[in-house]
């Protein structure tokens, strides 16, 4: 913010991840809304850039840091998020240089801060032991990004012990005691408030057990439950 002051120009930080969004977005609460945005390359990016520009830009108007670079590859050969980036982490890239991995059937596409793509697309002819055809500046279709698996249960209430419950069919006891042992997030920040009122949208992140979108919170049942309805990220 202060550099962007300093300028007058735009400046960017990240890739960030999730955890680190959520912080961003707790310091940026007292900037002006219009004048910074977390920009990842598409709608649903986990991983973004801070990008915090003058009051007489838009998000339209950046010249982004980052581009997209495709892998062409054998649609029979199955290569994996881990694949891609193992190989740009052994060529001593960091992590915050690399933004969300999209792998599909013969494609993958990874998000690359635009000072290390040159260095990657010259580097790299094999991923996973598996020779790619490099697509600088890709700008085609995206492969899928991820796929959830719909989740339809009822609580007793919003309470964050409660939806930890139903969300891993597990005992009250084990989700309190989860929440309690710093295992639980919600929107990527970590809590041990077990009696944390939830109102969706939110994101719940258990370790181990994946993260999760509550979608809705009710309403109530004749039963006196409130409805959950949830997507597990798989």
């Amino acid at each position: 913010m202060r550099l962007c002051d300093k300028r007058s120009a735009p400046c960017f930080l990240g890739f960030l991840d999730l955890r680190e969004q959520a912080v961003v977005r707790q310091a940026m609460a007292s900037f002006p809304a219009e004048q910074w945005a977390l920009v990842g390359g598409y709608e649903e990016a986990e991983r973004s850039v801070l990008a915090v520009f003058p009051s007489y830009f838009t998000v339209d108007d950046l010249e982004l840091p980052f581009c997209a670079v495709g892998f062409r590859y054998r649609p029979t050969k199955a290569l994996t998020h881990r694949d891609f980036l193992g190989t740009l982490l052994s060529l001593g890239i960091r992590r915050d240089k690399i933004g969300d991995i999209l792998c599909g059937s013969g494609l993958s596409v990874v998000f690359l801060r635009r000072e290390i793509a040159p260095f990657v697309c010259e580097q790299v002819e094999k991923i996973g032991g598996e020779g790619v055809t490099v697509l600088p500046d890709y700008d085609g279709e995206l492969p899928l990004a991820r796929e959830y698996m719909e989740l339809r249960e009822t609580v007793a209430s919003p309470r964050l012990d409660a939806i930890v419950k139903a969300l891993l069919h597990c005992s009250r006891e084990d989700a309190a005691q989860l929440v309690r042992n710093g295992a639980v997030s919600v929107d990527h920040l970590p809590t041990e408030n077990v009696s944390a009122q939830l109102a969706a949208p939110c994101t719940v992140s258990v370790r181990g057990s994946g993260r999760f979108l509550i979608d809705q919170i009710g309403p109530e049942t004749k039963k006196g439950r409130l409805n959950l309805l949830a997507r597990k990220c798989v």
